[in-house]
């Protein structure tokens, strides 16, 4: 059976390259966000135990809210979830996760969707670059849902600590679409087959 599918797969890949390849990302991608939401509440718990939770943290301001408050890239205001922004505690938790989920996507997506072979120290810099800019577009957008989620789940809703949990699981998802959607023409750039030929000299170079 497993034989089977794997023929049927390898002649799908063969005449629909392209197809598949999105296909393996796409299970690649499901699978990094799935160890997200299972990473996000367990680093979100330690830093909830420390003072950071109490610490702002509010930097870049880009304009005003419909309010007229001031509106900040990374916007994680000093106090517990909803009521705060999470201040320092939660910026660390969401961005630990990320890096962490986005390392192991780095390695998945480039041996086993793209089987690149060109310079994985090329590869590694655009990475690191597309996931800063990301990162800042990902944090700007957040600004916009993550207070009305966060009070829909906690307040309205009246669900408490499961309501935040469930807040948390959306908020990530959310910034693992965003990523989803920007990553794959990227990977398409940075990771690259080079002909046989020149693998080893790409190997030196990396």
């Amino acid at each position: 059976m497993l034989t089977r599918l794997k023929d049927a797969w390898g002649r799908f890949a063969a005449k629909r390259p392209g197809v598949a390849q999105f296909a393996v990302f796409f299970l690649l991608s499901n699978g990094i966000t799935v160890l997200q939401l299972a990473l996000m509440p367990l680093i979100k718990w330690v830093f909830g135990m420390t003072a950071l939770v109490d610490t702002a943290f509010q930097i870049w301001p880009i304009g005003s809210t419909p309010d007229g408050s001031q509106y900040f890239i990374f916007d994680y205001a000093a106090g517990a979830l909803p009521a705060g922004g999470g201040g320092l505690a939660y910026f660390l938790a969401v961005q630990i996760t990320l890096l962490i989920a986005q390392v192991i996507n780095f390695f998945a997506q480039r041996n086993i969707t793209f089987k690149s072979n060109s310079s994985i120290t090329k590869a590694a810099i655009w990475y690191t670059i597309a996931y800063v800019v990301i990162t800042l577009i990902a944090a700007a957008a957040q600004g916009l849902y993550k207070t009305p989620i966060y009070d829909l789940f906690i307040d309205t809703w009246g669900l408490g600590g499961t309501g935040e949990t469930l807040a948390d699981f959306v908020t990530m998802i959310i910034n693992s679409a965003i990523s989803f959607w920007v990553f794959f023409p990227i990977f398409k750039v940075i990771f690259k087959q080079v002909p046989a030929v020149d693998a080893p000299e790409q190997a030196l170079a990396s």
